[in-house]
């Protein structure tokens, strides 16, 4: 498998020191840009701020989407509403993580690199990439942000324009063909939120010309910087976040053997997968049916090879006090009140040990793909391969439309901030009061039916603004 891992060799470096908030006596910027190899230990520091970044990322975004609700007393208590707030912490927080990879990457690139002539140009790729998946994630997940401390406000567009320019320098200055194609994915990712169908799909080809494309942001469990996705739904007792139902047979991707210290798993940022999406759904919306079926089933090839693993969970008793109800046992479910019941979506973890997919996993067969006879059905089956593919990567919210307002602190220092971005983007047919996440069992059959199949749900709203980019 071709897999390129971000590993983080956390030492302690001057690098973490410029970022902090308290002022370090014995480093001063001049002795520190002027000390060998500054730039090298930079890149550290910015490799471990990816880490931070993305664990604050995915566990709100998988909070606040239909994939988990927080089912024990840690994290967000209202993103499963959801109820998001510009006043609320977890909110400055999210957007302090995203705005704190930007800076670093910023500083890396015009203040470190000109003093440090010894970096490579992978490093300096790497910086640039860093600055691309911090617009990218604003981009993504905001209306608006800063464009610098306390700076003019970007808007949603702006910064996924800037993605792709600093995804672009990143990918011209990389030599590994690997990570080049990784790169050229973030491209396609960007592009695809932009709208933009040819050049999400020329770099969407790109990128699964390495088919079995995985880009991973590795963990160190040892310097207090593990996975917080891991820790959430395994290593955590009990779990605090549960599955929807109907994604039990996905949880958990990540899991520790013998001491979660020492066994932190790694977490995609980019997998070839993605590209072999974008290519299906850019076929779709050119009315091309039956050449979005061939991704698709490429796609399946793609998903069956990744690796599996038997785990023991029998820890995992969904004992939070939110739900008293979760299913335990190997029972039917149904997406929603109007849908067939399906077997083999809720595992019994009572039984041994359950098979856990590493990178990917979904319920779709070609058999399914096959049947498919209308353009609806298929937008429907790639929406849920795209949530059961990224389940635990904080990816569903983008796809759901929901975006988080700036927060008060930036309001309150910030006098580019204007009311309009201080307002949560909750589409309308976004269920509220926990609905996502809401499900009947059925006290004699044990069948658990969703509220709603937030899937139909997206298919039925496809010319809403705020989802379906392909598709405008």
């Amino acid at each position: 498998m071709r897999k390129i891992t971000i590993a983080l060799s956390f030492v302690f470096t001057a690098a973490l020191t410029m970022v902090s908030c308290v002022d370090n006596p014995y480093v001063t910027e001049e002795n520190y840009l002027n000390k060998p190899n500054a730039g090298h230990s930079w890149v550290v520091g910015l490799q471990k701020q990816l880490a931070l970044t993305t664990n604050i990322v995915v566990i709100n975004a998988e909070i606040t989407s239909d994939n988990y609700f927080n089912n024990y007393t840690q994290y967000s208590k209202v993103f499963d509403q959801p109820q998001i707030d510009y006043f609320d912490p977890d909110v400055n927080n999210l957007q302090a993580s995203i705005q704190a990879l930007r800076e670093m990457a910023v500083y890396g690139i015009e203040v470190v690199l000109p003093k440090d002539p010894t970096l490579t140009e992978e490093q300096v790729a790497f910086m640039h990439f860093c600055k691309g998946y911090a617009q990218l994630l604003g981009g993504e997940f905001f209306l608006g942000l800063p464009e610098s401390n306390l700076g003019k406000i970007s808007t949603t567009t702006d910064m996924l324009n800037k993605a792709v320019e600093s995804f672009a320098v990143a990918y011209d200055m990389e030599t590994k063909a690997e990570v080049k194609n990784a790169y050229a994915l973030f491209m396609a990712r960007a592009y695809y939120r932009l709208g933009n169908k040819a050049q999400a799909k020329q770099y969407a080809e790109i990128a699964i010309t390495t088919p079995t494309l995985l880009y991973n942001i590795q963990f160190d469990g040892k310097n207090s910087v593990p996975n917080e996705m891991q820790n959430a739904t395994y290593d955590a007792l009990p779990n605090r976040l549960a599955p929807l139902p109907r994604l039990d047979y996905l949880d958990p991707k990540f899991f520790s053997v013998g001491t979660p210290q020492n066994d932190q798993k790694s977490l995609a940022l980019a997998k070839a997968e993605e590209g072999y999406l974008i290519l299906a759904e850019w076929a779709l919306a050119t009315h091309d049916l039956a050449m979005s079926k061939q991704y698709l089933y490429q796609l399946l090839e793609v998903v069956e090879a990744r690796p599996t693993e038997l785990v023991d969970d029998k820890k995992e008793t969904r004992n939070g006090g939110i739900r008293s109800d979760y299913p335990l046992k190997e029972v039917g479910i149904r997406f929603d009140a109007n849908s067939p019941e399906k077997q083999g979506y809720v595992v019994d973890r009572q039984k041994g040990k359950v098979v856990v997919s590493k990178v990917s996993g979904t319920k779709v067969t070609k058999a399914d793909l096959e049947s498919i006879t209308s353009a609806d059905e298929l937008l429907y089956t790639i929406y849920l391969l795209r949530q059961e593919i990224f389940i635990s990567e904080g990816r569903r919210l983008a796809d759901l439309g929901i975006k988080y307002p700036i927060s008060q602190i930036e309001e309150g220092n910030n006098p580019h901030v204007s009311g309009a971005f201080t307002k949560v983007l909750i589409p309308e047919f976004i269920p509220l009061q926990a609905g996502m996440d809401d499900f009947t069992t059925d006290a004699v059959t044990g069948v658990v039916t969703m509220k709603y199949d937030m899937n139909k749900v997206l298919v039925a709203h496809k010319n809403s603004p705020y989802i379906m980019p392909l598709l405008k």
